[in-house]
């Protein structure tokens, strides 16, 4: 590590984060990113990585994409971020896409700068439309880190802050389990369900066959709205638009954020179908963003919208999904002992590994081979892998094959040398 970089890291703890600064050191990253573009992050002292962390699917079509680039510069020359009470034509045109892309009636669209004011959005917005309080989430669910969103996720974060429930609004299931969903909806109490299409801190467990669409007839059933998570799901990471129409489930709210702002200006947004969003006309003002629906922001999530929907994407994420999943399978072929699972759909991965933290020192070995992935922070065995969905072929392989050289480092960092090889 350089010097310089060594004083900008004792910087970062003095001014900004040091929990987060020291524990990245302990862990063997000592990432500061400098340059970027495409799926390539460059470290401050020079080292490439390729991407495939894409900060939770934010860079989904890489970093600072040239289209989006030349929108967003097209764009300052007459907008800015606009006024936020008042009617827009960069809101209304995006609102006017989302209504169209959609699954179901959705038509309204609410904005926020960032996921998690989205959910609080949706959440409000829910409550109102249904003249009931509680939630219902997943058990290490993951929503964001605002006022409510933070409350249908891990005690870690609520607890920090003295956010956690204590007035029993906010209920927990397993994931998976259709009959502690039952039993927590049979009450009529619940203003809805909100559900991760597949829950992405957590790991990425997948739903069973039948999960999704069973929790969609019990909210139906006893009354619950169906709010989709599709913040690292949506924009064509699992070969649809949508995750959620991959499992054949209509929402009755959906949340996007980070892909639609393409990483190049925040914005994130609640879809909702007119019969749920009474707030709307009720009392337009109930909810106030002055970021959110920014208009610069809407003009690249336009332009978002139209790249991911070009027919030879759709078949670039099959084809590309299909390419790294033979080139793991080969992989786990040869390190079966450690690299034990794949979950899978689409190019949202998780890679299982067989030690309560195996993930961490993968990622490590990832980074030291230049390749950026993380660690699920509810579920350290697992690493989030999660490729772009514009990668060339020849990124796949060059990904693949410092896939293999980092995961047989670290199994013999965590399991000994022995036979590491079994071909």
């Amino acid at each position: 590590m350089s010097q310089e970089k060594q004083d900008f890291l004792e910087r970062s703890k003095t001014f900004w984060n040091p929990g987060k600064t020291q524990a990245w050191q302990d862990m063997g990253v000592d990432l500061v990113i400098d340059r970027r573009e495409g799926y390539y992050l460059h470290d401050m002292d020079g080292q490439r990585l390729i991407d495939v962390h894409l900060n939770g699917g934010t860079y989904n079509i890489g970093h600072r994409h040239p289209e989006l680039v030349e929108v967003l510069n097209q764009a300052t020359r007459k907008f800015d971020m606009g006024n936020h009470h008042f009617p827009s034509l960069a809101r209304t045109a995006l609102a006017e896409a989302l209504a169209a892309c959609t699954p179901g009636d959705l038509q309204y669209t609410m904005y926020g700068s960032g996921g998690g004011e989205a959910i609080d959005i949706a959440i409000k917005t829910a409550r109102n439309a249904m003249k009931k309080r509680k939630i219902v989430s997943i058990v290490k669910a993951y929503h964001g880190h605002t006022g409510l969103a933070v409350k249908t996720g891990d005690e870690r974060f609520s607890k920090l802050f003295l956010s956690e429930d204590t007035a029993g609004e906010f209920v927990q299931v397993p994931f998976n389990d259709l009959n502690a969903m039952e039993d927590a909806l049979k009450g009529r109490d619940v203003a809805a369900v909100i559900m991760e299409t597949i829950p992405a801190t957590y790991g990425f467990p997948m739903p069973k066959e039948g999960y999704l669409p069973g929790v969609k007839k019990l909210c139906e059933r006893y009354d619950a709205l169906y709010i989709a998570d599709e913040v690292q799901t949506g924009l064509m990471r699992c070969g649809a638009l949508w995750a959620i129409t991959r499992y054949g489930v209509e929402p009755d709210l959906l949340v996007t954020g980070k892909g639609i702002s393409g990483g190049m200006y925040p914005i994130a947004c609640v879809v909702v179908s007119k019969e749920r969003a009474g707030w709307l006309s009720q009392d337009g003002f109930g909810h106030m963003s002055t970021m959110g629906g920014a208009e610069l922001g809407c003009i690249v999530a336009l332009k978002v919208l139209e790249i991911v929907q070009r027919p030879e994407v759709i078949s670039m994420v099959r084809y590309i999904s299909n390419f790294i999943r033979a080139g793991l399978d080969q992989i786990m072929a040869i390190y079966p002992d450690f690299f034990t699972g794949i979950r899978q759909h689409g190019v949202v991965m998780g890679l299982e590994f067989n030690h309560p933290e195996g993930a961490k020192p993968v990622m490590k070995y990832l980074y030291r081979n230049g390749v950026w992935a993380i660690f699920s922070t509810l579920d350290p065995r697992v690493l989030q892998f999660k490729p772009g969905v514009l990668m060339t072929q020849a990124l796949c392989e060059d990904l693949l094959r410092r896939v293999e050289a980092a995961i047989g480092e670290a199994r013999t960092e965590v399991m000994g040398a022995g036979s590491r090889r079994t071909r």
